[in-house]
């Protein structure tokens, strides 16, 4: 949680200024992180989550246990449908901790807020 809370300040957001870290935690106990860098062509941004999870890729890692999204809203956010599919294509029993700059945490399984999650 702590370290997607620290990058959390590096998020670009100009456009929705609505910033967000992510660290995803591997098997084998690495932490990767990641934030939502945006872009004027709105579909070039990319979320936390999935900048998180092709970080620990691009160093060879594919087996995550858990993932915490650090947001400023309340609720805690939780992650959109294209993230939700990303985390479930590496196991459909992450656990992702949703939580707020004010200390307010949810946590649930990815099979939890993706029903019937697509997998080859």
């Amino acid at each position: 949680m702590a370290e997607a809370k620290i990058v959390r300040k590096k998020a670009y957001a100009p456009y929705s200024n609505f910033k967000v870290g992510a660290a995803v935690l591997t098997i084998d106990g690495k932490i990767f992180t990641g934030c939502n860098v945006e872009n004027s062509s709105y579909g070039l941004s990319i979320c936390a989550e999935r900048s998180a999870i092709s970080n620990a890729i691009s160093s060879g890692y594919k087996k995550f246990t858990k993932i915490a999204v650090v947001t400023d809203s309340e609720p805690p956010a939780s992650p959109c449908g294209a993230c939700r599919q990303v985390i479930f294509e590496f196991g459909d029993d992450i656990e992702v901790i949703m939580a707020n700059l004010k200390g307010d945490i949810k946590v649930m399984k990815i099979s939890e807020l993706l029903k019937d999650g697509f997998k080859r």
